[in-house]
């Protein structure tokens, strides 16, 4: 089996979205690392969602973005719930991307004939920024599996967490939660 790729701490994350600050289409590729931190969705699934999946007609980003089944790895619609910090996060991007057409994904690509990123190019594109802020072993799975651990770390039930990341079997889900001493140390005390 393959190394897992590594979760960050609140200090990576930072180092981060400082590191994109001070790239090109920072709003977009905070965005990116924001939306996979925090909603826990994959690479695949982020470069599917289109404009009208994520910002209402209004122009407010949804609390809910749905997930066509053709889109997830599972081939099963679901439901991902977008927390307030990732409302306000996606709110910064849509406020400087606004595309003509509703249709075309959320996240554009820099290319000009181009509608937007593939899984490929945007794990690729992950992968570039993590190596760019100077951490080892991160991957596009790097935010899916912080999140988990996140999740994870506050007690929520793995159950819970099963239905968040879109597995279909729970042992699946317990992978991807990291141990770490906080954890530990916390579990310890409760006895």
């Amino acid at each position: 089996m393959s190394k897992q790729a590594k979760t960050l701490n609140p200090v990576e994350l930072r180092r981060v979205l400082d590191y994109v600050a001070t790239r090109k289409h920072a709003l977009r590729n905070r965005a990116l690392i924001t939306i996979s931190m925090y909603s826990g969705m994959r690479c695949g699934e982020i470069s599917s969602i289109l404009y009208s999946d994520v910002i209402d007609v209004d122009g407010k980003v949804r609390s809910e973005i749905r997930l066509r089944a053709e889109n997830t790895k599972t081939k099963e619609a679901r439901t991902v719930f977008v927390s307030d910090k990732l409302q306000k996060e996606l709110q910064q991007y849509a406020k400087v991307y606004k595309p003509a057409d509703t249709n075309l994904k959320f996240f554009y690509s820099q290319k000009n004939d181009s509608d937007g990123f593939t899984p490929n190019t945007l794990c690729q594109l992950y992968f570039n920024i993590y190596k760019g802020a100077g951490l080892q072993n991160c991957s596009s799975h790097s935010g899916r599996r912080t999140f988990a651990t996140e999740i994870a770390n506050k007690g929520v039930s793995i159950r819970v967490l099963q239905k968040l990341l879109g597995h279909k079997n729970i042992q699946t889900t317990a992978i991807y939660v990291d141990a770490n001493d906080d954890m530990l140390r916390r579990a310890v005390n409760l006895a």
